[in-house]
């Protein structure tokens, strides 16, 4: 049976944590809550996420490789250790300059 989220109490790096895979995106659950969720992503040069929004702020960062982030009509350029702030209900898009690795932390807003 395949866990859902990380093993708690138990030491990790995220960049060992998930694979490349040749032409796709790989993720995994950190956690996954009602109020939020921190997913980890691999992403090989090439792949990315098309323009989107989201209802809430969305934390991402690099973990390994390189990155473009489109927020709103301005480019980001971001390598291992940058990270950047998706503001809610502005769009955004991610696209993998080389194979990069990343962390999204999403926090949800009560209703």
């Amino acid at each position: 049976m395949e866990q859902k989220e990380f093993e708690k109490d138990k030491v990790f790096r995220f960049d060992n944590e998930v694979e490349y895979s040749h032409g796709a995106i790989v993720s995994k659950n950190v956690l996954k809550r009602d109020t939020g969720n921190i997913s980890l992503f691999a992403f090989d040069r090439g792949e990315g996420l098309s323009e989107h929004t989201a209802p809430f702020d969305a934390l991402v960062q690099v973990v390994d490789g390189k990155a473009e982030i489109t927020v709103g009509d301005k480019k980001h350029l971001l390598e291992k250790g940058d990270s950047i702030i998706m503001p809610a209900n502005i769009p955004h898009a991610l696209r993998a300059v080389e194979k990069y690795k990343m962390v999204l932390t999403m926090i949800k807003e009560p209703k």
